[in-house]
């Protein structure tokens, strides 16, 4: 919603105060089929020539989050660590064999189904129940599991970071095909020099629209939406490190509570539940 929010005031402001002092809209209004067709289409062209289908896949998949609010809220986080508490409380009490069904069939255990939010995320499950497997296992030490952990999440914030990446290339193009949508404005003028005054005016004035277009749609819609998904993908990440930061201090000795508060520190201050929220949260479940 913030994004249409600002998309509407950039053009109210760019394009009110250009009425404003006097400007002719219909200039701008008569050339904008033409140069949206050429800069888009060069921009679109562009785009599919410079990234692999993956990446084309997960840049449209990231512009619709964009227009969503984030799921990663005060009440997600408190859910996760909550179904980490339980686990991690199973196991203390009864063993860490006693979680080997529900890390095998997560999708049948009580304990994931009992947070949905959680418990459907694809991602999340398969992260957690990976460590958790290797930590019933017994073959490895936290060392190297948080190695293993840092690795995974390294590689999915690359994975992620594409998307970003091929958003602030269009953003950084689009200028320059504004530049070519002028130029061959600039051409089809010269070709008319033997015009009226009035009438190469404007379209020396459509050919400047172009240019301005260009701009515009780089720095006022491509680069803020480059910039969303971006907060998004470290908010995925954020996820994960709170999973990781809690599950290693269990592996080094301390109880479920305290192996919570270790995840729970790890959130950003806007979404991270106090102490006591959590604490009441945990203890109602």
């Amino acid at each position: 919603m913030s994004v249409l929010i600002g998309w509407g005031i950039i053009l109210v402001c760019v394009f009110g105060v250009y009425i404003f002092h006097g400007g002719n809209i219909m200039v701008v209004l008569k050339a904008l089929p033409f140069e949206l067709i050429t800069i888009g289409g060069a921009t679109v062209g562009a785009f599919l020539a410079n990234n692999q289908s993956k990446v084309v896949k997960a840049t449209m998949k990231g512009l619709g989050s964009c227009f969503k609010g984030s799921k990663y809220t005060k009440a997600r986080y408190m859910e996760l660590m909550a179904l980490m508490y339980d686990i991690l409380q199973k196991a203390r009490k009864e063993g860490l064999m006693a979680i080997e069904k529900d890390v095998e069939e997560p999708h049948e255990s009580a304990l994931f189904k009992k947070y949905p939010a959680v418990g459907s995320d694809h991602h999340v499950v398969e992260f957690i129940t990976d460590y958790l497997r290797m930590m019933v296992s017994g073959n490895l030490n936290a060392h190297e599991i948080e190695s293993l952990m840092d690795s995974e999440i390294e590689t999915h914030h690359h994975e992620e970071h594409a998307a970003v990446a091929a958003l602030q290339r269009v953003a950084g193009g689009l200028p320059a095909f504004g530049i070519v949508a002028a130029v061959l404005g600039v051409v089809n003028t010269m070709g008319s020099v033997g015009q009226p005054p009035a009438v190469l005016g404007g379209m020396i004035g459509s050919a400047l629209v172009g240019t301005f277009l260009g701009i515009l749609l780089a720095y006022a819609f491509a680069e803020p939406l480059a910039g969303v998904l971006e907060q998004k993908v470290e908010e995925a990440g954020k996820e994960l490190q709170c999973i990781k930061t809690t599950l290693l201090a269990s592996m080094q000795g301390y109880n479920p509570s305290t192996a919570i508060e270790f995840g729970r520190k790890v959130l950003y201050s806007t979404e991270r539940p106090t102490f006591i929220e959590l604490e009441a949260y945990v203890k109602r479940k």
